[in-house]
């Protein structure tokens, strides 16, 4: 019993003490040139679609929750974040190649379409990001036929 007492104190102590290392945040208040809604004219609804369900991760905007705060839960977003925008940055999509820019529209269309974006992790907290059905071939329709002008 003494032996789990002093287990929890030690994880209590290292709990409280990772608190307290700083963590970098995926915010800015700046929106570039090269920001993908400054250089297409996006559809409302599609814009709605980018801003609750792409751009935590795919962006260098992040709406943080209440829980980003708390580590070890900070590094994880952070890691997810570094990750997704590293795949697809939509602050930098202008500096995308124009084919680049295609397969990625692409890519996007066929991961939303095919339910892999947004991810289910994601969603589970942020259920507003779930698209129905008819957001869905909205917003892969628009992106298909944006990717056919990219060319």
């Amino acid at each position: 019993m003494k032996f789990l007492k002093i287990i929890g104190l030690v994880l209590l102590v290292a709990f409280v003490g990772i608190q307290f290392i700083p963590a970098n945040r995926n915010q800015s208040d700046y929106i570039s040139k090269s920001d993908f809604t400054e250089i297409y004219e996006v559809p409302e609804n599609i814009n709605t679609i980018l801003q609750t369900s792409c751009y935590d991760c795919h962006s260098n905007y992040t709406n943080y929750p209440w829980y980003n705060k708390i580590q070890p839960f900070t590094w994880y977003l952070n890691d997810h974040i570094e990750e997704g925008k590293a795949e697809l940055n939509f602050s930098e999509f202008g500096e995308y190649s124009s084919r680049r820019k295609s397969s990625k529209l692409r890519s996007i269309s066929s991961q939303v379409e095919d339910g892999e974006m947004p991810l289910k992790s994601y969603t589970l907290m942020h259920w507003d990001a779930k698209l129905s059905d008819k957001e869905k071939e909205e917003f892969t329709a628009w992106m298909d036929s944006l990717a056919m002008e990219v060319r």
